[in-house]
């Protein structure tokens, strides 16, 4: 399929290229790297769903949102909200990959059996220029590498801002219960979904599939440590909603070793309080205890198609699929963490 061509290709180039030189490196400021550079907007493809926008952001960039309802939605009233952020190099429609858009007639996010259904947000990023290995060194994706997401500052990150607006949008319509905000994401969606709960306190909970670490990971060259409280140094950034409960299902297996990363991603983001369920699961779907050494070890993520070819191309096909048989319990995640209890200890599923 065209995705896994393109991965194909990510893992060839990035097995022959060399990182960035330290002389091509940009200067690192307080909320890490500056602002991506944009190449292009992007106007997606919204298939059944609504398409929202244009809205105009700071960059001069047409943004655009696909908005799907569920049947259920005039019959129920106020429904629970799911933001959806697409993988780096993909769009929108990705959405009707993930088996989710199946789910919203009849699945009660809402915790009342008798107010089923959900409704789904999937904002559109843009072309910019990314800190991931080549064919991703840029492309359609979102921008998690600057980390200035403060809520009412017209020069925070971009990408935030279409999130802030079209989240904002809808709310304006009544048809959103907004106890019920959720966020959930694929890959540099997943990213950025971890980076935007932990800096929105609207966002009841986030539920997100296969992240690189949002404060680090491969080529970035302004990592940054996660602290909830205000930072010393530029090598730490504040969040502000420590307090969100945080899911992030990921491969044993997986592409640029996101495994060893993402447990970085979970030690770091419990040193500073934050509410991490961190699942890892094998090829067939199984959860289990660690990563496989066989497909990276580093923390910081790469591809290792020379030392590891089998575990490449497994962590490559693994990547490249959603886990639609654990939809349920990523659902079942975000209903047990309304906002209405972020003052309580955040429900944790059986283990």
């Amino acid at each position: 399929m065209k995705a896994r061509f393109i991965l194909c290709a990510m893992l060839i180039a990035a097995a022959v290229c060399d990182r960035a030189s330290a002389g091509a490196l940009p200067a690192c400021g307080p909320f890490g790297n500056s602002p991506a550079r944009l190449i292009a907007a992007v106007k997606p493809s919204c298939g059944a769903g609504t398409m929202l926008g244009p809205w105009r952001d700071s960059d001069g960039a047409d943004r655009y949102a696909c908005l799907y309802r569920p049947r259920s939605s005039d019959a129920h009233g106020k429904l629970p909200l799911v933001v959806y952020l697409h993988p780096s190099l993909f769009e929108a429609k990705t959405i009707t990959r993930t088996g989710l858009l199946d789910l919203q007639d009849s699945y009660a996010l809402s915790g009342d059996p008798g107010r089923p259904g959900f409704i789904v947000l999937a904002p559109q990023g843009r072309k910019t220029v990314h800190f991931y290995p080549a064919p991703d060194r840029s492309g359609t994706g979102w921008d998690n590498w600057n980390r200035f997401l403060a809520v009412d500052e017209p020069k925070k990150n971009v990408d935030a801002a279409a999130i802030d607006h079209f989240i904002a949008q809808e709310i304006a319509t009544g048809e959103v219960d907004t106890d019920r905000i959720y966020i959930i994401g694929w890959s540099n969606g997943a990213a950025v979904a971890i980076l935007y709960a932990l800096n929105r306190p609207a966002i009841a909970a986030a539920a997100v599939y296969s992240a690189p670490d949002p404060f680090g990971a491969f080529d970035d060259p302004c990592p940054q440590r996660p602290i909830s409280s205000p930072p010393a140094t530029i090598a730490q950034v504040q969040i502000l909603n420590p307090r969100v409960p945080l899911l992030h299902l990921h491969n044993a297996c997986d592409i640029a070793g996101i495994c060893p990363n993402g447990e970085k991603l979970a030690a770091e983001l419990r040193a500073a309080g934050v509410n991490l369920r961190d699942v890892i699961i094998d090829s067939s779907g199984k959860r289990v205890s660690a990563c496989s050494a066989s497909c990276g070890t580093d923390p910081n993520g790469g591809l290792s198609l020379l030392q590891h070819p089998a575990g490449a191309y497994l962590g490559l096909r693994h990547h490249d699929r959603w886990p639609a048989g654990w939809n349920r319990y990523l659902l079942d995640f975000m209903r047990r963490n309304p906002l209405s209890r972020r003052r309580a200890p955040a429900t944790a599923l059986p283990r």
